[in-house]
C-alpha cells in the first residue's frame, strides 16, 4: 500500500479543518486504490475515502484510523448510444473542474453549468451534484465502485444508484450510514456533440441564472464563463487568498418538504415544486356514467425550499460570526460557512447549530448539513 507521512487534515480539505489522520495512503492508480481499500476492511480499522477535500467537515482531534487519498485521473472516450453523443470514462480521482472545462473545449453538453464546483468525479454521484439545472443525474450512465460487504469490483447502472437531490444510495447522510456502502473507482458520462456554436438553452433555470431570453442562442464557452463569474461573485470559486471561499461550498442543503408544509412558510421564500403539477384526468364509461363525478384525488408533491432564503429571514446576514470567532457565513452567500483564518472545527460547528436554531425557532424547520461531517457532530 503506498503509504506516505500523515499531515493534518485541515492541510487536505477546503474547509481547513481536521486533524492529523494515523494512517495516509495515496492511491495514483485503480489497482493501488482496490487494494487500500481491500486491506482497511480486512483489518476493520476506521477510515474513509479523501478526493478533493470539498465536501468534507473534520473535527479538531486526531483521526484514529486510515485515510485513502485517491489521485486516480484519466479519461477514456468511448462510443455513445447516439450519433450525435460520447461516453466518456473518468478515473474517480480527476478534477471535476478540469473535466468540465475539457468537454467544453471539445464540444461535449452536458455538464457546462456545473462548472466550478470543486472536488474530484468520484464524488459527484455520491451527492447527485448540480447546479443551475443541470444534474449528474442527467448524464450519468454507470460506476465502476468496489463494494464494501464483498471487496468486489462491479459496474453498476445509474438507475440501480438511487439518485434524487443531493443524495444517492452511496451517500452517507448526516446521522445515518449509506445504504449502499461502496468506493465508486470510475464515472461513465453521455454526452451531446454539439461543438462551440452558439444555440438555444433548453433549461429554464439555467436560462433564468444567466439571464437568457427562451430563443437566445449561447456557446457552451459563454455558459461556463458565466457560471464561473456568478459562482465567484458568490464567494463559491476555491481561492487561496480569499478567506470567503475557505468553505465547504453550500453546508446546508435546501431543504425538501411537503407542499402543504411549504405553504405555512412566507409567500415570498422561493420555492420550487419537485414534480409538475398535472390535473388528472378521470375516465367514465358512458354505460356506467350516473351523472356524478368523483371528487378528484389528493396529489400530494415535495418542495424544494431555499436555505439561504430561511437563514438570511431568520436574521443572519451575510459575514455574520460570533465576536473573536474565527467562523461566519460568506459576506458573498449566506449557505457557506467559511473558514476566516484557523478556525477550529468546534468554533464552525458552533457557527452551524446556532444556524439551523435560529431557522427551526423562526420557521420550525431543522436545516441537515451538506458536507460528509467526521470526527464532529452538530
Amino acid at each position: 500500500m503506498p503509504e506516505i507521512t500523515p499531515v493534518p487534515l485541515s492541510r487536505l480539505t477546503t474547509l481547513r479543518t481536521g486533524g492529523e489522520p494515523a494512517r495516509l495512503v495515496e492511491a495514483e492508480t485503480p489497482d493501488e486504490l482496490v487494494g487500500a481499500l481491500r486491506e482497511v476492511w480486512a483489518q476493520g480499522e476506521p477510515w474513509f475515502v479523501l478526493g478533493g477535500g470539498s465536501n468534507l467537515f473534520v473535527g479538531d482531534e486526531p483521526f484514529e484510523g486510515t485515510v485513502i487519498r485517491v489521485r486516480t485521473t484519466g479519461i477514456d472516450e468511448l462510443p455513445g448510444s447516439r450519433a450525435d453523443t460520447v461516453r466518456l470514462r473518468v478515473q474517480a480521482g480527476h478534477d471535476w473542474d478540469a473535466l468540465v472545462a475539457e468537454t467544453v473545449e471539445r464540444g461535449l453538453a452536458g455538464i457546462e453549468a456545473m462548472s466550478g464546483i470543486p472536488g474530484t468525479v468520484g464524488a459527484a454521484p455520491v451527492q447527485n451534484v448540480g447546479a443551475y439545472g443541470q444534474e449528474i443525474v442527467q448524464t450519468l450512465v454507470e460506476v465502476e465502485l468496489i463494494d464494501e460487504s464483498t471487496g468486489e469490483v462491479a459496474t453498476v447502472p445509474a438507475s440501480e444508484l438511487g439518485l434524487g437531490f443531493r443524495t444517492s444510495v452511496l451517500k452517507h447522510h448526516y446521522g445515518s450510514v449509506p445504504e449502499r456502502p461502496a468506493v465508486i473507482l470510475s464515472v461513465t458520462l453521455e454526452l451531446e456533440r454539439v461543438g462551440g456554436e452558439e444555440r438555444p438553452i433548453a433549461g429554464e433555470q439555467l436560462r433564468g441564472a444567466l439571464g437568457l431570453e427562451p430563443d437566445q442562442a449561447v456557446s457552451l464557452r459563454w455558459i461556463r464563463d458565466h457560471v464561473l463569474a456568478t459562482r465567484a461573485r458568490k464567494g463559491m470559486v476555491l481561492d487561496a487568498e480569499d478567506p470567503d471561499t475557505w468553505s465547504a461550498g453550500s453546508f446546508f442543503q435546501n431543504a425538501i418538504v411537503s407542499d402543504a408544509f411549504a405553504r405555512t412558510l412566507p409567500a415570498e421564500c422561493p420555492k420550487w415544486p419537485l414534480a409538475p403539477v398535472l390535473d388528472p384526468v378521470t375516465v367514465i364509461p358512458l354505460a356506467a356514467f350516473d351523472g356524478i363525478l368523483p371528487p378528484p384525488p389528493v396529489v400530494t408533491r415535495d418542495v424544494k425550499v431555499s436555505a439561504a432564503w430561511l437563514i438570511e429571514n431568520a436574521g443572519l446576514r451575510r459575514g455574520f460570526r460570533f465576536p473573536r470567532s474565527r467562523a461566519g457565513l460568506s459576506t458573498k452567500h449566506t449557505l457557506a460557512l467559511t473558514n476566516r483564518g484557523e478556525a477550529t472545527a468546534a468554533e464552525i460547528a458552533e457557527l452551524a447549530r446556532f444556524v439551523q436554531n435560529r431557522v427551526a425557532s423562526e420557521f420550525g424547520l431543522v436545516l441537515q448539513p451538506e458536507p460528509v461531517l467526521i470526527n464532529v457532530e452538530l
